[in-house]
Formats: structure tokens, C-alpha cells, sequence
């Protein structure tokens, strides 16, 4: 095991106090908030300095970046589209640093590049996304990105001529858009990052080949900060959903005849509830909803005469909550996890059901219609040991294929799996998957790594990591327990760790912990955990609390001063989430877990590596920069405490394939060396 022989680099304390709801609470690193002065920069060089000193000092980083490389660097899709008989999708070809932007003319027709992000020349960290295919499938939107930043840059692609148009959107948030009918152009919401009026929320329309300045008002949100516009597109209508985050979230939904010249129908007003709406082409408005439904539900929503909507069941409320959903062919799919196990139903939209798609249990299952009224279901399917792999289902005939694959360089048969069950502190029995080697699942202890995520009702489910495959390679166990804060049991299991009662999550995750090592599937010293965002604060709070469970931790772009998050960037949008400080209730809650807060001088921390970077406008980088200084000020252990930071990373990932492979490299290496794994 490697050990630096330097301290860390020193970091003065200037404590700021602030006085919240009558507590004084000391912040003796606010100055690194401050990420553009010039010590904070040079900070940040010390500290990558001394980061690069430790990974330099591990063997055989070589062997795992070479293995890294052959996992990674595999031809790859995504972003499938279907409109027509054409397909539009991402791909990577080994050896490329980024993505582009493909289409394919017919099922069996070749693959021919549309976009390719290298010929820009500015540089392996520029990236672009598909976003959006007009009706008749000859423009295309896309995002042009620079690193992992929140901001993009949009531009139009016309797929006959090959050439980009001159309308173009400069950087910004495009919050809503939609092709006109007749693809002579698109209505739109962008918020400008140069924008005089930065909270002004409004729809436009926008002729192809003419001047923005020119472009019309079709409907005015309002101006205030709290506020979001979104579009849902339709065929004669435009669907508008105006969003106002504060201790809820409310919405009100509108409707509007292309070119009727009349302002947009109020259809929902001040509606408590999800809302998520889809407009066909046939001028139906379907829609997904919490409404008397906590475990959603799919309705029709009709209009009557008396102004007020009718909610109509497509797909009802069951005892599992609805995944992801998606028309496609007249045909309502519903995904669910049912003890655990996906299950996709099939309706029609009159909500009889039809059948069950066939995918396998123990997967991840994401449903995509092609596009509006597409006549065929797309979807991905992945699992613990199984890459990725885009499937196409005909409703017309119940048929289904393999669109694309991963194939990665990885005998599966090698890992076996299994499902346990533990008590949480309160009693409650949560389940978890084990994953590993079959000599693994032998006597242990054994070296283990353990995430989780325990929020916004994000269920945990079988997914292929190259970084956990590369531990699992090394014999490791993988562990994945069902904390609450998802949704694997149904509305309640989110609930039940939401806002003031998040404790609930961090208790589960650290009992899952002690289950592991009481039944000797590990110790603590062989024991690390990691996660990013939500999850980074998932395992932030776990270290602070229960340091003497931990060997390492990995803790990648988190929320970590609780009493502040809401404070940067857009962060105050998740106030139903997590609550704030503002609100004297929130606070007593955040102050008793916020990891920041709960570091304590003289205490043994395991080994902490943190990863973020200026671009991250999620989960600001101010973060990691203030827990490192302060973790590293108050550990008396021998442990490292290293930050990863990098000027290009962000929430995103779409950093070049070189830099992902060497981020990975030194995560892997990390653990490998702190819980003493081959390399």
C-alpha cells in the first residue's frame, strides 16, 4: 500500500461565522469558494501536485490503465432516434475521442457520419449531443459542448445538404423546442448566458433563415428566477409547462394551435403534483402523474367545456412504481420493478393490456419511442456483467431485435450474483446485491466496494461499470443495497429518506455496512465505498459519521456543505428534495448530517479521494475544494485525503476517451491500492 511520506499542502483557516436561526456556524474555508482568484488556483495546483505525487507512487497503474483501455475503447451507440424509415444515433469507433453523430437510411442501410466534433478543431474536449429530428427527418438539433460544462452551445444540421445552418443559438440553456410542421422552423425557450433579462421565461418562434431579432413572442411565463418554460411537441398544438420551484413544485400546464394567432388554452393550473405530458399526433394528450396516484399512473387528459380537465386512466396505479414509460405504434409501455425484477407492460390507449415486453429480469431496462407516433419501441437493456445493448420492438408484430451492442472483451461467466436482505436501524428489511467472482462467494473476508443512492426516488438497479468491473476482475465484491430514497417499493420507500428525514438513507447505507462485515463478507479494513453527486453526498455522510467503518472512499462531484448548496448555480431548484437552510426546520436537519459540518479535528479518516472539477454547475466544485482542506487539516490517520480536480470535468460526462480512461485508471488504482488488490 502506498502511503505519502509529505503532509498535504497547507491550507490557512479563515473562519467566516454565520449566525442561522440563532446557531453560530463556523465556515473556515470560504474563501475557497472563490474559484477563479488566484489562490484558490494556486491551491488547486499544490493540491494536484501532491494528488499526482500519490498515484505516481502506485504499482502497476500500467496494467490497469491497459485494462481500462480494452473495456472503454469499443465501438459504441447511443441516442437513438427513429423518424420514418431513418435512424439517427451516436457512435464512437475505437480509438476516437468523441462521439458523432450518425443516421442510417433504412434498417439495413449503412451508417453515414453527419457530425464529427473533431473537425471543429477546438480541441478532444469539444462534444456533441443529439437532441432532436424534425418530423420528415431532414434537420437535426444537436449540442455542441465544451468538457463537462452545464452550458451549450445548439446548432441546426441539414441532413440532405450536409451543412450546418446559420441559425444558431449561442451558449445558453435551451429549456424547450420544437419543429414547426413544415420544418421552415421551430419554436423555442433559451435562456442566454449573456442575456440582458436572464430570468425573463418566454416561447418564440423562429423562421429558418431570418434574424432572432425577428423572431415572435408566442407566450410569456413571467421573469423571476424560480421559474422554468418547457415545450412538449405536438402535431397541430404545442404543449407549455411552466414550472415555479419553491417549497413545491407547481405547474401549470397550456395549449396551443400552431399559427391559430390566439394565446395558449390553460389546460392545468397550480397543479401540486407531477405532471409529465405527451402530445400525438392524432391531438391526444397523454400524460404521467402522481395525481391520487403516488405510484404514478398514466392518464388521458381531456378537455371539457367548462374549462376543467378530465384525467382518464391509460395505465393505472399498481403496487409498483411506473420506471419510464413510452408510446409507440398505438401502444402505451410501462416499465416497473416488481420485487426487483423489471417488468415492461404493454397497453393500448384505450388501457387494456396487451402483453409483456420481453427483457430480462435482472437488468436495467430505458424505453425510447423514436419519435412522436414512432411505429416502433426502442429501448436499452443492461445488467451487473452485460454492456449496454439497444433493442427494437415492431408492435405491429411483437417482434424484437438487437439494434447495437458493446462488445467488450469480458467472459461474464466468470461473476455470479446473489440478493440479500439486512435490518436498517429502524427494523425495516432492505435488500442488496452482492457481485462477484464465484470464489468470491467463498469463505471472506474479502475486499468490497459498496455505493448506493438514496434519492429523488432513483431506484438502484443491475448497471454495467467498467470501473466496478475492473474491481470485480481483481476479487472484489460489488455491493448495491436498496436504501430508501428510491423507489424500489413504491412512492413511500422515496419518502420515507426525503428532505428532513434524509438521515434515513445514511442510516440504511451505513447498516448495510455492518451487515457486510458482521456476516464476514468483508472488514473494515477491506471495506470501500464511492459514489457521485447525490450518491458523493450519500458516502460523504458515511465517512463523517462512521469513519472506523471505511478503508477508502471515493467521492466524485457531491453536494457537501448542505447549509450553502442552494446558494451556487442552479442548486436551489431541489429545495423539495433536500429543504434548505432558509427554513429553520430544513436546517436542523441539514446541519445534523451536512458532511462538511460534521468533520471533527484528531479523528482517523480512511484514505478520501475526491473528484471535481471548475466545470461542474450541478454540484458545484466548491465542495470538494473546502472537504478537502478541512478533511485533510482533521485527519490523524495515515491515510491519503486526495482531490482529482480537473479544469474541463463537470456533471456531464463528456470528457474525451484519453481522459476518461486515465480518471478511471486512477480510481481503480486508488482502491487497489488501499484495500491491497492486485493490480
Amino acid at each position: 500500500m502506498s502511503r505519502l511520506a509529505l503532509a498535504p499542502p497547507h491550507t490557512p483557516a479563515e473562519p467566516v461565522i454565520d449566525v442561522l436561526h440563532g446557531a453560530t456556524i463556523a465556515d473556515p474555508y470560504r474563501w475557497l469558494e472563490e474559484q477563479h482568484s488566484s489562490r484558490t488556483r494556486d491551491w488547486l495546483g499544490a493540491q494536484t501536485r501532491y494528488a499526482g505525487k500519490y498515484f505516481d507512487s502506485i504499482r502497476g497503474r500500467e496494467h490497469i490503465q491497459e485494462r481500462v483501455r480494452e473495456l472503454l475503447d469499443v465501438e459504441t451507440y447511443d441516442s437513438l432516434r427513429k423518424i420514418g424509415e431513418r435512424y439517427f444515433f451516436r457512435k464512437r469507433l475505437p480509438g476516437q475521442e468523441q462521439f458523432c453523430i450518425y443516421f442510417r437510411d433504412g434498417a439495413g442501410g449503412g451508417d453515414q457520419l453527419l457530425i464529427d466534433p473533431e473537425t471543429r478543431r477546438t480541441g478532444a474536449y469539444t462534444a456533441v449531443k443529439l437532441l432532436r429530428v424534425s418530423g420528415d427527418g431532414r434537420l437535426l438539433l444537436y449540442e455542441v459542448k465544451q468538457g463537462g460544462e452545464r452550458s451549450g452551445r445548439f446548432e441546426l444540421f441539414d441532413v440532405e445538404a450536409r451543412h450546418v445552418l446559420p441559425d444558431t443559438f449561442s451558449r445558453g440553456y435551451l429549456r424547450g423546442f420544437a419543429f414547426a410542421p413544415d420544418s421552415q422552423g421551430f419554436y423555442y425557450v433559451f435562456e442566454s448566458d449573456s442575456a440582458s433579462r436572464p430570468y425573463y421565461r418566454a416561447v418564440y418562434h423562429h423562421v429558418l433563415g431570418t434574424d432572432f431579432k425577428d423572431d415572435r413572442e408566442i407566450f410569456c411565463a413571467g421573469e423571476d428566477q424560480c421559474l422554468r418554460l418547457q415545450i412538449v411537441p405536438g402535431g397541430a398544438h404545442l404543449g407549455l409547462v411552466v414550472f415555479r420551484f419553491g417549497e413545491q413544485v407547481v405547474s401549470d400546464f397550456f395549449l396551443w394551435a400552431i399559427g391559430s394567432g390566439k394565446p395558449p388554452e390553460p389546460i392545468i393550473r397550480q397543479a401540486a403534483y407531477k405532471f409529465g405530458p405527451l402530445l400525438l399526433d392524432s391531438g391526444r394528450l397523454l400524460a404521467i402523474t402522481d395525481r391520487e396516484a403516488p405510484n404514478l399512473k398514466i392518464v388521458e387528459v381531456r378537455r371539457q367545456t367548462d374549462g376543467m380537465a378530465e384525467f382518464v386512466d391509460v395505465v393505472p396505479e399498481t403496487d409498483a412504481v411506473i420506471q419510464d414509460w413510452a408510446v409507440a405504434g398505438s401502444q402505451v409501455f410501462a416499465s416497473y420493478l416488481r420485487n426487483l425484477k423489471t417488468e415492461v407492460d404493454v397497453f393500448n390507449l384505450s388501457g387494456e393490456r396487451l402483453a409483456s415486453l420481453p427483457v430480462e429480469p435482472d437488468s436495467t431496462v430505458r424505453l425510447h419511442a423514436g419519435g412522436k407516433d414512432c411505429d416502433a419501441l426502442l429501448f436499452e437493456q443492461e445488467s451487473f456483467t452485460q454492456p449496454i445493448e439497444i433493442y427494437q420492438y415492431s408492435p405491429a408484430n411483437g417482434r424484437v431485435h438487437r439494434w447495437a451492442s458493446h462488445r467488450v472483451p469480458l467472459d461474464s461467466k466468470q461473476f455470479t450474483q446473489c440478493q440479500v436482505w439486512f435490518c436498517a436501524r429502524d427494523g425495516t428489511r432492505i435488500p442488496m446485491y452482492l457481485v462477484g467472482r464465484h470464489d468470491v462467494f467463498e469463505a471472506g473476508p474479502h475486499p468490497c466496494v459498496m455505493t448506493s443512492y438514496g434519492g429523488y426516488g432513483v431506484a438502484m438497479t443491475p448497471q454495467f461499470s467498467v470501473f466496478v468491473t475492473s474491481l470485480l476482475e481483481r476479487g472484489c465484491l460489488f455491493a448495491l443495497p436498496n436504501i430508501r430514497g428510491g423507489s424500489e417499493f413504491g412512492a413511500k420507500w422515496h419518502e420515507s429518506a426525503k428532505r428532513r428525514k434524509r438521515q434515513v438513507a445514511f442510516d440504511d447505507f451505513i447498516a448495510a455496512a455492518e451487515w457486510l462485515i458482521e456476516s464476514r463478507r468483508t472488514e473494515p479494513e477491506k471495506l470501500a465505498i464511492f459514489g457521485g453527486s447525490n450518491s458523493g453526498l450519500l458516502v460523504g455522510a458515511a465517512m463523517t459519521q462512521r469513519p472506523e467503518l471505511f478503508r477508502a472512499v471515493l467521492c466524485m462531484v457531491p453536494m457537501l456543505d448542505m447549509l450553502r448548496y442552494h446558494l451556487f448555480d442552479h442548486a436551489h431548484v431541489w429545495k423539495s428534495e433536500f429543504g434548505a437552510a432558509d427554513d429553520v426546520r430544513d436546517f436542523t436537519a441539514l446541519l445534523g448530517y451536512s458532511p462538511y459540518h460534521h468533520v471533527r479535528p484528531g479523528t482517523a479518516y480512511p484514505a478520501v479521494m475526491f473528484v471535481s472539477g471548475d466545470s461542474d454547475q450541478n454540484c458545484n466544485a466548491l465542495h470538494t475544494r473546502k472537504m478537502t482542506a478541512r478533511l485533510q487539516a482533521a485527519n490523524v490517520s495515515p491515510h491519503p485525503i486526495v482531490l482529482d480536480y480537473e479544469t474541463h470535468r463537470g456533471h456531464s460526462p463528456v470528457l474525451p476517451l484519453t481522459t476518461r480512461i486515465e480518471a478511471l485508471t486512477k480510481r481503480i488504482a486508488f482502491i487497489c491500492d488501499q484495500l491491497k488488490l492486485p493490480a
